[in-house]
C-alpha cells in the first residue's frame, strides 16, 4: 500500500486525486505515480467502491491486455485507468468491451490526427496504428455481475513502438480523460445488446470489415452481431460467429 506522502505526491497534469474527483464529477478517485497495474489496484477495492470509482496511474510497470500481453505504460504518456461500474444488465457484458470502444473513439475523434477506428474485440486504431486498448473483468455475485473494472490504455504522448501511435500534438492528458471518462460511463450504463444505431456506427469505424483475415477464422470479416461476435465468411463459403478469440489480418494494416 502506499503512504499518505505518496497519496499527496501523486498528480496528473498538476491535479490531485480529489482536485480530479471534482473535475470529472466522480465520487472517487485513486491516483497514483507509479503502480504494478490499476486492474490490480481495482480489484482491491472493488467490492466496495462506488460506480465511478476511477483508478489512474501516472506509470504501470506491469500494465496488461489481452490474454496476458503486456501493455507498456511509460510515466507522463498516457492514460492508464481502471474506472469501476456496478451494471445492472448481464447482457450487456456480452458487448461492454466494444461499447466502450465505440464510445470513446467518438469521444476522442476530436483529438485525434485522424478518424479513430475500432478493431474487434478491444483496440482503437489511428491510421493504421494502436492508439488504445480496453480489457473488461467482471466480479459475479451467483448469476448477476457484482462490478465490474474497465481497463483503459490511451497512447497521449507518442510512444517508442513504431505499431502504436498517440492523440495529436499539443493534446493533454486531462483534455483527453474530460473526454474519455464520461464515454465509458455511458459505454457501462447502457443495457442490452448492441442497437441497430449502434452497429451502424461501429461499421462506420469498423477496421476489419471486408478484409481478409487469418484469425479466429480464416476468410473475410464481415462485421460484427448484435451480441458482439465477428462474423467471419471463411475461404468454403460457410459463415462462423466468433464470441472470443484475436483478429489478425491477411495483410498489415496501413499506415498514412
Amino acid at each position: 500500500m502506499r503512504s499518505s506522502a505518496d497519496a499527496a505526491a501523486a498528480r496528473l497534469d498538476g491535479l490531485s486525486a480529489e482536485e480530479l474527483a471534482r473535475t470529472l464529477e466522480l465520487p472517487r478517485v485513486e491516483l497514483y505515480a507509479s503502480i504494478g497495474s490499476t486492474l490490480d489496484a481495482a480489484h482491491a477495492i472493488g467490492a466496495s467502491a462506488p460506480s465511478g470509482t476511477l483508478i489512474i496511474a501516472d506509470e504501470q510497470t506491469a500494465g496488461r491486455g489481452r490474454h496476458g500481453r503486456r501493455w507498456s505504460s511509460p510515466p507522463g504518456a498516457g492514460l492508464w485507468l481502471t474506472l469501476i461500474e456496478h451494471p445492472t444488465d448481464a447482457r450487456a457484458l456480452d458487448v461492454l468491451a466494444l461499447r466502450c470502444g465505440l464510445y470513446a473513439a467518438e469521444a476522442l475523434d476530436a483529438l485525434a490526427s485522424a478518424p479513430i477506428s475500432v478493431k474487434w474485440p478491444n483496440d482503437l486504431y489511428v491510421a493504421g496504428r494502436k492508439l488504445a486498448g480496453v480489457l473488461i473483468e467482471t466480479r459475479w455475485r451467483g448469476t448477476a455481475p457484482d462490478w465490474v473494472a474497465i481497463g483503459f490504455g490511451l497512447n497521449v504522448s507518442a510512444p517508442a513502438m513504431e505499431d502504436a501511435i498517440a492523440l495529436a500534438p499539443g493534446t493533454t492528458r486531462l483534455g483527453a480523460l474530460a473526454r474519455l471518462v464520461p464515454a465509458l460511463r455511458r459505454a457501462a450504463s447502457a443495457t442490452r445488446h448492441l442497437s441497430s444505431d449502434e452497429l451502424s456506427r461501429w461499421r462506420a469505424r469498423d477496421v476489419a470489415e471486408g478484409r481478409e483475415v487469418l484469425t479466429p477464422a480464416a476468410g473475410s470479416a464481415l462485421g460484427i452481431t448484435a451480441s458482439g461476435e465477428l462474423v467471419v465468411r471463411r475461404e468454403d463459403g460457410v459463415m462462423s460467429q466468433h464470441r472470443t478469440g484475436t483478429l489478425t489480418f491477411a495483410e498489415p494494416l496501413a499506415c498514412s
